[in-house]
């Protein structure tokens, strides 16, 4: 980088998961950004491990599918490894039993550990490690059924989505620094001055997508409230020895709660007793040892760590995502337990929420007040996840009083309601904006209706642009979007089994007015909304 200043739009800090989001969207509606990265690839420490409804919902809409389903298949096959060790193992260890037997005395025909054979579970999530069977999920919830299409892609890792949006990003013309620390940065109020351990950079934005410990966070001097950490926790590949008393799945000890599995290696402990004293320094093998066997009971032996991340339940948001020209998404504006993926899918919801609005204010069309939507859409889901978290703690504690909970918990987590209603929640498919309107499809995400043209609603949303969908080949609809011609997209198409005759979608996939009714109605009032 030069030690002259550069003048871009946007400058990105950070190339996660969000940072590269939010650089995709604006790159697709041709915005100059740079993004800052201190690491010079992408970080391979263990983090989340599944995408949830919204996120897919959002790759599929900007084309990513297919990328999602080669990353999914990987991750399939290393699952079916994990089984494939454990029923080796089972099997050797029944070999072993039988072998003990006196001679003419029958073996014992039994399950794993002693278990009744059961049907399979179909893993659907979890809630403060209580597994959610799917065969549990009410078939006739609308919800439930609208995730069919995607569902299945879900199983993708945080890194290789990550490879995912930044081959994405370079395709947009996004600009990448890998190797780049930023230092310091002035906001002008009319625009940003960014410094770095390489040069200086000059900003319309600059937007902090740079974790939990966010130096852009602390350098503007955002409020951070929240709650204090009440665990230390590991989650790590690693390889290990004499872990035939280790069970797949989520587990409740007497001291905290372990998983092991799905994939070989991976074990995840969490202790009560507070935050880790040391959150820097690379994890030991004998650190990871030890805390699974306080955990879990088991004598392992830890021979060796693929990765391994110590992380803590400390629940933080700030109050407003926007200071001036300095704007907050993902960890860096919300930190809370990783249990369940939650930070992750969070993350890349602000991204698209505040892509096009960013995008729109700096090509000058945005009207009064729609960046400050940012912060009023997103900070009540933010708000929502720190609670759900803290929750899952809540059941996770060793005091009788908390697993006196958690046995009420796990009653109702065992029905049909009670699974459905759980799974829904950590799926993302309730998630909505309080937009003006009285369709009940108003402020939601946009169904996946199948046009008449052979396209499914996602395919139009690719470019990221606004889209009226035009399902009555209506004149007066037409005539009303006409004057939005530069950034609004008309598709005329008949939507099969729909009593819909018109629906404009954001660019994040939200419906933003709907109607059922002939004629463009309050439509032209709900495009100056928000294209100006």
């Amino acid at each position: 980088m030069s030690e002259l200043h550069e003048r871009v739009d946007v400058v990105v800090a950070g190339a996660g998961p969000v940072g590269l989001m939010l650089a995709c969207e604006l790159g697709l509606a041709g915005v100059r950004v740079t993004v800052l990265e201190r690491r010079t690839d992408i970080d391979q420490t263990i983090k989340a491990g599944a995408l949830n409804h919204p996120t897919l919902q959002a790759l599929d809409r900007r084309g990513l599918s297919p990328k999602l389903a080669e990353a999914r298949e990987a991750t399939l096959a290393r699952m079916a490894e994990f089984r494939r060790m454990q029923a080796e193992a089972a099997a050797a260890k029944q070999a072993a039993q039988q072998a003990d037997q006196p001679a003419g005395q029958p073996g014992v025909q039994q399950t794993q550990a002693g278990r009744p054979e059961q049907r399979p579970v179909k893993f659907v999530g979890h809630f403060g490690g209580l597994l959610l069977d799917g065969n549990n999920l009410d078939p006739a919830d609308p919800d439930i059924a609208g995730e069919a299409r995607l569902g299945t892609l879900g199983m993708v890792g945080q890194q290789q989505l990550e490879a995912i949006l930044e081959e994405r990003a370079i395709e947009l013309g996004v600009d990448i620094r890998r190797g780049v620390t930023l230092t310091s940065f002035e906001d002008h109020g009319d625009r940003v001055v960014i410094t770095t351990d390489q040069g200086v950079l000059e900003a319309g934005w600059l937007a902090g997508c740079d974790g939990g410990r966010s130096t852009v966070r602390k350098l503007a001097g955002f409020d951070f409230p929240g709650t204090d950490p009440e665990i230390t926790a590991y989650q790590a590949m690693a390889e290990m020895t004499d872990t035939d008393g280790l069970e797949p799945g989520w587990h409740i000890t007497p001291t905290g709660v372990y998983a092991f599995g799905p994939m070989p290696g991976r074990v995840l402990v969490a202790e009560f007793g507070g935050a880790p004293t040391d959150r820097t320094s690379p994890v030991t093998e004998a650190e990871l040892e030890g805390a699974v066997r306080r955990v879990t009971g088991v004598p392992v032996t830890v021979t060796g760590i693929k990765t391994c991340t110590r992380f803590t339940d400390n629940a933080r948001q700030v109050p407003v995502y926007r200071q001036g020209r300095v704007l907050l998404a993902g960890d860096a504006a919300h930190v809370h337990s990783p249990f369940g993926g939650q930070g992750l899918n969070l993350g890349v919801g602000d991204a698209m929420n505040l892509g096009w609005k960013l995008a729109a204010t700096i090509a000058g069309w945005a009207p009064e007040g729609l960046l400050d939507t940012y912060t009023a859409e997103r900070h009540p889901i933010g708000a929502w996840v720190l609670n759900w978290t803290r929750a899952q703690i809540a059941i996770m504690r060793p005091d009788p009083h908390a697993r006196a909970i958690r046995a009420v918990v796990e009653d109702l987590a065992g029905t049909v309601d009670g699974t459905t209603y759980l799974a829904k929640r950590i799926s993302g498919v309730w998630q909505h904006y309080d937009l003006a309107g009285d369709h009940p499809l108003t402020g939601r995400s946009a169904p996946e209706l199948e046009l008449s043209d052979g396209s499914c609603l996602p395919d139009h949303l690719h470019a990221g642009r606004t889209v009226l969908f035009d399902f009555s080949d209506d004149a007066e609809l037409r005539a009303a979007a006409g004057e939005y011609a530069d950034r609004l997209t008309v598709v005329t198409a008949n939507a099969a089994g729909s009593e819909l005759r018109a629906l404009l979608v954001r660019p994040d996939g939200f419906v933003a007015w709907a109607s059922e009714e002939p004629g463009a109605g309050d439509l032209p009032k709900r495009l100056a909304d928000f294209l100006g």
